[in-house]
């Protein structure tokens, strides 16, 4: 009988919810699609429980959904035998006992360094490539998650796109039979940024009527900069002038992907809701995680010229500088590029369906992985 490998998924959770939320469905989708043992050990428990609910952050060792989820310590516990394959999420580091005892290893696991995502050229040359460590008898691979198919590729469930589509068909009829002239409706989940007050000053002097769900904590400062400290208190709609607010408290991941499949336009950050919005297949605008070095617009840039590619002119012009100018914290040019977006929405809707479509016809990041561990074990 063929003993699958097993998983050890690290993560310390370095960007908010990001890589939490990634190593979690990465985590998830080993256990419930390829069915191999895996453990998810993981610094901050109460990060991740804040998008996984049943987490019990008080324990150091549990299952949920078939992930064994323990804490991240050094020395790591006696038990703690390296797995067959080691994944490290975004080169967070592995404890120095847990090293050694990989090394010790009659057979040494396969260490695979899960990258962050990027569009640049470059990664498509460092996907797969290997790096000795400088003490210890071992070698870590890096994997680098793409856009095409010589990159490691994007996370995504066996089902997600018909049960995305089923979805977005309900949230069609009922709009159809109950909201007509309905509000746009537009989900918010971003970074601090100074651009905000005056994008809601936009939106609450428009002609039509915005409803914002914003996820609790998200944008703290901004709203009570803008509203006076009148923060709304969560599930309490905040209306001004044409400007619905709706604070949210922090949902599941399978509810946080209904929201991205049933809004007008998702602000999303980082990576994890990055890539959701991508296969939500909704206009959606990219608020990438600022890095002191400005290696983030390099980022930005490059997935900007990947996306907009076929869009006609004033679409992709109205895409660009609005990306552009909320990244800056522009208010003054956020607001202004507002209305072009906005006019672009259909435009982009029809554009964003099939933009996930061509991406869903190649494998994913998983399938990739897998494949990957099976040929160097």
């Amino acid at each position: 009988m063929v003993v699958s490998p097993a998983y050890d998924v690290f993560c310390r959770a370095v960007d908010h919810f990001g890589d939490a939320g990634i190593c979690w469905r990465l985590a998830r989708q080993l256990a419930r699609e390829h069915g191999v043992a895996v453990t998810l050990w993981i610094d901050h428990r109460a990060v991740l429980g804040r998008i996984v609910p049943d987490l019990d952050v008080t324990r150091d060792d549990q299952w949920l959904r078939g992930v064994r989820v323990r804490g991240i310590c050094e020395p790591m516990p006696a038990d703690a035998r390296p797995a067959d394959i080691v994944i490290e999420g975004f080169g967070c580091g592995l404890p120095e006992s847990y090293l050694v005892a990989m090394a010790a290893k009659s057979r040494t696991p396969l260490w695979i360094n899960l990258e962050y995502l990027s569009a640049e050229a470059w990664i498509e040359r460092s996907h797969g490539l290997p790096s000795r460590h400088p003490h210890l008898p071992l070698t870590r691979w890096f994997f680098f998650p793409g856009f095409t198919d010589r990159t490691g590729g994007l996370l995504r469930e066996r089902d997600l796109i018909a049960t995305r589509d089923r979805a977005q068909a309900e949230v069609h009829r009922t709009k159809e039979t109950h909201d007509r002239g309905a509000a746009l409706t537009v989900s918010l989940f971003c970074y601090a940024n100074t651009a905000l007050p005056a994008l809601f000053d936009a939106w609450s002097e428009g002609d039509e009527h915005i409803v914002c769900n914003i996820p609790e904590g998200v944008a703290r400062s901004e709203l009570d900069h803008w509203l006076g400290g009148d923060v709304p208190h969560p599930g309490v709609p905040l209306s001004c002038g044409r400007l619905t607010l709706v604070v949210h408290p922090f949902v599941p991941q399978d509810a946080f992907d209904l929201r991205l499949w049933s809004s007008d336009v998702n602000f999303v950050r980082g990576e994890d809701s990055f890539v959701r919005a991508q296969w939500a297949a909704r206009p959606f605008v990219w608020h990438i995680y600022p890095q002191a070095d400005a290696a983030h617009d390099a980022k930005l840039e490059a997935f900007l010229v990947r996306y907009t590619d076929g869009l006609d002119s004033s679409t992709k012009d109205a895409t660009c500088r609005f990306w552009g100018a909320f990244n800056a914290g522009d208010g003054a040019a956020t607001a202004a590029a507002w209305p072009s977006l906005r006019a672009s929405v259909r435009a982009l809707s029809t554009h964003g369906r099939n933009w996930a479509s061509d991406l869903a016809q190649q494998d994913d990041l998983m399938a990739r992985l897998v494949n990957f561990a099976s040929s160097g074990l």
